[in-house]
């Protein structure tokens, strides 16, 4: 017959039989509340530390210079001046969005859509087409040295891009020499003006399609060789294999920077067409970026300049949210999870 235990109350079988029973259940609520949680927070952060350093730089320079400086869109709602600073510049309220009134604001916002369209329309599907014509290599060599050479304009500067395609199609350049040996008009198309959206588009895939072709080509390897397999068992050739199995792969990645893309539309290169503005004269190539410059910077109006940036990181938010959520009735993650 068993003993009773004075403090509590039960025989040791009993109470070993509870303690097994407690600590089981202890073991599934901490089982549940990973399969709905996770760890905590702490064993997260001390799980995930090494990489937390390594992002640690990448988001200090994100706050330091793009969020910390959103404070000083306060600046919109005061006539400015750079002398007395924000505390003691005179509040306007909204009298700064009168600039939107302005026949050059509506000239820079036309010339700006223009460039955006076409850079949306041209340049944003050419890394997707580099990637896959440099997927299609076989030969190991060959496609390391193509990479080689459409990743190498990325790294050189908009200065020096610029006087190669006056070589190439200035006034003097190759292509109105050319033009003129076989007894047709020569042209430069470095000053034309309805050229000039054109050539600012072609310039931006020569610079930077390559380079933009890296994340695509990561995302291409990541689609599984089975699916390829299983359609060629099926009858599917080349083609309908590209249709049926390599874009539907590639289509989470392409959604995700056409959706960023389209918070920066309204920034259509700065450098780029500020070198080139006065060959072809402000009327084709006054964007919001320059407009800016000119009437902010140069010209001192700080408070109308500001408003014109603030309304464009308004639309750049609106775009986002609402291209993320149009991605959701489509079934596709977009770049955030409902």
């Amino acid at each position: 017959m068993h003993r009773v235990s004075r403090s509590s109350g039960r025989s040791p079988d009993r109470a070993a039989s509870w303690a097994a029973r407690r600590a089981a259940r202890r073991a599934a609520g901490r089982a549940a509340g990973r399969a709905q949680g996770g760890p905590s927070l702490g064993a997260r952060l001390r799980r995930d530390r090494v990489m937390l350093l390594l992002v640690l730089p990448g988001f200090l320079f994100f706050v330091v210079f793009h969020y910390v400086p959103l404070l000083g869109n306060v600046i919109v709602f005061q006539d400015y001046q750079p002398y007395l600073g924000f505390k003691d510049s005179p509040w306007v309220g909204l009298g700064n969005f009168s600039v939107f009134a302005e026949p050059d604001f509506y000239r820079a916002l036309l010339n700006t859509l223009k460039f955006a369209v076409l850079q949306l329309v041209l340049f944003f599907p050419a890394p997707i087409g580099l990637a896959l014509l440099l997927n299609s290599i076989i030969s190991p060599k060959i496609k390391r040295f193509v990479q080689s050479v459409v990743y190498l304009p990325h790294f050189i500067g908009w200065v020096i891009l610029i006087s190669i395609s006056q070589q190439l199609i200035g006034g003097t350049g190759l292509l109105p020499q050319l033009l003129g040996e076989l007894g047709l008009p020569r042209v430069d198309l470095m000053t034309s003006s309805g050229f000039f959206p054109w050539l600012v588009t072609l310039q931006l895939i020569w610079k930077d399609a390559g380079w933009g072709t890296i994340i695509y080509l990561a995302a291409l390897l990541n689609i599984d060789t089975e699916h390829y397999e299983a359609a060629a068992i099926d009858g599917a050739d080349r083609w309908r294999r590209l249709w049926h199995v390599t874009l539907p792969g590639i289509v989470p990645v392409t959604l995700l920077l056409l959706i960023l893309n389209l918070g920066s539309i309204l920034s259509v290169g700065f450098e780029q067409i500020l070198l080139q503005r006065d060959a072809v004269g402000a009327d084709a190539a006054e964007v919001l970026d320059t407009y800016v410059y000119f009437h902010g910077v140069l010209d001192g109006q700080w408070g109308p300049a500001a408003a014109v940036g603030l309304v464009k990181g308004v639309i750049g938010l609106v775009l986002i949210l609402g291209a993320n959520k149009l991605a959701h009735r489509f079934g596709h993650e977009g770049i955030y999870s409902r």
